[in-house]
Order: structure tokens, then sequence, then C-alpha cells
């Protein structure tokens, strides 16, 4: 039977090509990505490679469908036409917030990278450690621009599976912090997590400490970084020190907020990429609301590294600014490629 394959001089030949090819199918654990990624190494990863791949990058609106009354299956899928990113991905992921009463974590995720070139399967790895290096590297990303350089206290909300990572990215990105309080709704999970990294020896130098008292912790906070699965709003703008950064990752529906109205309206807002304005609580009900209005939301993380816009403006430091998080496909197959190409 003849050969149905495509003309040798339709794939370029390159040493990337050649691994792809002679390679089957790998999968990548939770483990393998805890020895290629660093929060750091990510960090630097997203900063030196959106710029050039984001306009390569074909995204669609992630699908969400109901699966039971609270719980949710997502599927975001993207694509680069970029030969420096030649690769097809898709994450599949279940959201069921009730996990925590029974000890497992909320979301669970698996992601797919394929061959652009060839439609091959080129890896399956754990999405939701993929994840959870993604999203904390994104706003410790965003943090470089738009918190205080001299920033001292943080306070995480929320004492999940992301709440080490938040910490930890943020810690990469802002050094100078030097105290992590932690507020979770059940205070025990909250001390559980700073004696973690109290006796973590990567963190030497940091104190690390719980609070019952979310009002009186964010008023001294110079980072605030939320990530929970509330519908009613845990930050209180009012509360927010001057010069404070606020980073909310969240939610991800209209009825999910983790601020309330104030906390837009006092902040610069800047989001992680538009479909954010589509989709989070805090945003669409602030909008809605006439809180704030679309050019309030004053651009996208790929805007602030190239310097199209401004994210913390020089000589004010009293300003505050905003940061909203929803997660992007995006972002899944930049993380992906590092993770992949280091293995290989």
């Amino acid at each position: 039977m003849a050969s149905t394959s495509n003309n040798p001089q339709d794939v370029p030949e390159t040493n990337l090509t050649k691994k792809i090819t002679a390679r089957s199918p790998m999968f990548i654990t939770k483990e393998a990505l805890d020895s290629i990624l660093s929060h750091q190494n990510l960090i630097e990863h997203f900063q030196s490679s959106l710029p050039i791949v984001f306009p390569t990058i074909s995204s669609p609106m992630r699908q969400s469908h109901a699966v039971q009354p609270h719980s949710s299956l997502l599927l975001m899928p993207s694509w680069s036409s970029s030969s420096s990113l030649p690769y097809i991905g898709v994450k599949l992921v279940t959201h069921f917030p009730q996990n925590s009463t029974i000890s497992l974590p909320a979301i669970h995720a698996s992601y797919s990278l394929f061959s652009s070139t060839t439609g091959q399967t080129l890896a399956s790895m754990d999405g939701t450690a993929l994840t959870l290096y993604r999203t904390s590297c994104i706003s410790g990303l965003a943090a470089k621009y738009l918190a205080r350089p001299d920033s001292r206290v943080m306070v995480m909300v929320g004492a999940g599976a992301l709440g080490p990572h938040l910490i930890k990215a943020h810690l990469a990105a802002r050094p100078s912090v030097k105290k992590v309080i932690i507020w979770n709704r059940t205070e025990e999970r909250a001390k559980k997590l700073a004696d973690e990294l109290r006796k973590n020896a990567g963190l030497d130098g940091v104190c690390f400490e719980s609070s019952t008292n979310l009002d009186d912790a964010i008023s001294v906070a110079d980072i605030v970084s939320c990530a929970t699965n509330s519908e009613v709003p845990l930050v209180k703008g009012e509360k927010l020190k001057s010069g404070a950064y606020l980073n909310l990752v969240g939610s991800f529906k209209h009825s999910m907020r983790e601020c309330d109205d104030m906390a837009m309206k006092r902040g610069r807002v800047f989001v992680d990429s538009e479909e954010a304005v589509e989709e989070a609580g805090e945003l669409v009900g602030a909008l809605e609301r006439g809180v704030i209005e679309k050019r309030d939301i004053l651009g996208n993380l790929v805007d602030l590294i190239k310097g199209k816009i401004v994210g913390r403006r020089n000589g004010d430091g009293d300003e505050i600014t905003v940061f909203k998080s929803v997660g992007s496909a995006v972002f899944d197959l930049v993380a992906a490629q590092f993770a992949y190409e280091t293995t290989v």
C-alpha cells in the first residue's frame, strides 16, 4: 500500500523533531514535575516565553459542564502556530468542592500534549500538579510588576493545595517578604500549613503563622493572595492597607467572589487573560453594579511583561493593585512545554 505520510518537506527536521519522532508517549508524574519545576524557574520561563509565543497560541473559551449540582468538568484546549512551540495541549479538569469533607483536593486534572507537526501523542502528565505550578507562578510573575519591591508581610487566604504553591511563588518573586500569615475557614488547616512550611528547609528566614482574624491580618499585609471557593466576599477593600497588592485566583464562576466591590474600586485592576472579565464573579459583579467600568481593567499579564502598560507606578507607594487570575490554557501549554522539553 502506498505511504500516506506527509511530504518530508512539510516537516522541518530539527533536533526537537528527531526527539519527538524517536520517542514513545511518556507519562510525567507529579514526582517528576516536582523534580523538574521550581517556582523560580517557571516564573522565569513564563517571563521570557510568553511575550514571544502568546500571539501564536489559539485557545478557545474553556468548556464547563455541570456533572453534579455543585461539581464541574472543564475542558481546556490550546495549540500554537509557532515552530518554537510545536504543540497541541488539552487539559481535563474536575472541580468537586465537597471533597474537602473527605480530605481530598477539590480539583483534579490530567494534561495531554500532542505534536502540532505530526499530531502524535507526546506525553500525558499530572494535570493537577501542573495546574498548581502554573497558577501560582502566573501570580508570582504578576507580583513582580504589581507588588511593592519592599513587601514584608504576605497573607494567604485559603490553606488548600494551592496555598503553599502561592506562598512559594510569591516568596520567589518578592524575596523581601519575611512573614506569612495564613487564614482558613477551618483554623486547624491554617495551623497545619504554617507548621509544614516552618519545616521547609528552603524557606529559612521566613516566619509562618496562622490567624483567626482575617480583617486584622489583611490590615497589615503588603501582599494578599486568595485561593478559595468562596461565594461571599472574604477580603474587604476598606481593610487593605495603602500600597497593598491583592491577588485573586479562586473564583472562575459568576457566583464566586473572594473580595468585595470596595477592593475592586480602590485598586488598579489587572487580569491574567481576557477570560477573567467574562468569568470571574468579582469582576462580572462589579461591572454589572457599575462599581467599575471595563476601561478600569487596565490590561493583562503579557501587556505587563512587554511594558505596554504600567503596573505599580514609580513614586506612588500608596496605590493598591489587584490581579485577577482565572487560569488559561495558554499558560498550561507553556508550562507543559517547559516540563516536556526538560524531560526529553
